[in-house]
């Protein structure tokens, strides 16, 4: 005969919930089915935004910002009391203002980008980089945003 160790059952106090959270998929997904057109609706009113992330390391914070086919002339960063914006104007291209145009999935015109910086930053130390139409912005910590290590003594 084995003999196999009882062990407790784990106790799940959103286990009754799981209905609810497949209902909210079935619903979600009953949503993109027949209304694909609404995840577009703020571009159909005109704005759009790029694609940001923000990282964070023991020294700095790292932003990533989507921006294919700009130039850096037409990018303007800034920081203003713990807030990185990032705006700029995408120019439609020229060549085909006089073409017909069969499907236009490119945004262009105005856009502006804020995030809440999570710690606080030196400003005098920020640099932004433009490659290959990712701006990636770097803003050092300040130092009293820094991990510090706290030596533990022995004794009183």
């Amino acid at each position: 005969m084995t003999l196999m160790r009882w062990q407790r059952p784990e106790i799940n106090p959103w286990l009754g919930l799981e209905p609810l959270g497949r209902l909210q998929d079935q619903i979600n997904r009953l949503f993109d089915a027949t209304l694909p057109e609404w995840s577009a609706f703020p571009r159909l009113m005109g704005a759009w935004g790029p694609a940001l992330d923000l990282y964070e390391d023991n020294d700095n914070l790292v932003a990533k910002v989507e921006l294919p086919g700009m130039k850096k002339e037409d990018i303007e960063v800034s920081l203003h009391e713990g807030t990185l914006t990032v705006a700029g104007e995408r120019k439609a291209d020229e060549q085909f203002k006089e073409a017909e145009a069969h499907r236009l999935e490119r945004f262009y015109g105005r856009f502006q980008r804020s995030v809440a910086l999570p710690v606080p930053v030196d400003v005098e130390k920020v640099k932004a980089n433009y490659t290959d139409g990712v701006l990636t912005v770097t803003l050092p910590k300040a130092e009293e945003a820094k991990p510090k290590q706290i030596a533990v003594s022995v004794g009183s």
